[in-house]
């Protein structure tokens, strides 16, 4: 296993992982009638957050199977460091390969002078995030676009 920032090299194996692992993952926790609208939104790579140097892969035999990132909260003095865009092929969760990326991702923003962090977790992903340290069940919803709201819960942990 190799954990590395992502580049522009990268784009096109997360835009296939989160296609190919969201509508998997979250068929069991929303209804098609949020997943329709929704996943054509949140299950396509980013390629500024991917080219960021925050972003991260885990790389196995030089397949990308997990990803994910931070990036500076906005107030507290930039001392909130905020969740990015987590995804794990959804053939290969619960082998700790989400453990070892946000234990990578805690690392690298406690580093940078992180003192906690917050996530917009997916009905799906609070139990993972609890298991990471996160606490909270706050209920929010994302706008993604003008009509497009998808529901996710609020968390947050100290580093």
């Amino acid at each position: 296993m190799e954990i590395r920032a992502t580049n522009r090299a990268d784009v096109a194996a997360v835009d296939a992982l989160l296609s190919a692992s969201y509508p998997a993952l979250l068929k069991k926790d929303y209804p098609p009638s949020v997943l329709v609208t929704a996943l054509p939104l949140i299950s396509r790579a980013q390629p500024r957050l991917v080219t960021c140097g925050t972003y991260y892969g885990v790389f196995d035999e030089g397949a990308l199977v997990a990803a994910g990132g931070w990036s500076r909260a906005s107030g507290q003095g930039g001392r909130l460091a905020r969740v990015r865009h987590v995804v794990t092929a959804h053939h290969r969760t619960r082998e700790g390969l989400g453990r070892q990326l946000m234990d990578h991702i805690f690392a690298k923003a406690r580093a940078a002078g992180a003192e906690g962090m917050t996530c917009e977790a997916t009905k799906t992903a609070v139990p993972f995030y609890r298991a990471v340290g996160f606490e909270g069940d706050e209920a929010i919803t994302i706008q993604l676009q003008p009509g497009i709201d998808f529901p996710a819960v609020l968390m947050s942990r100290a580093l």
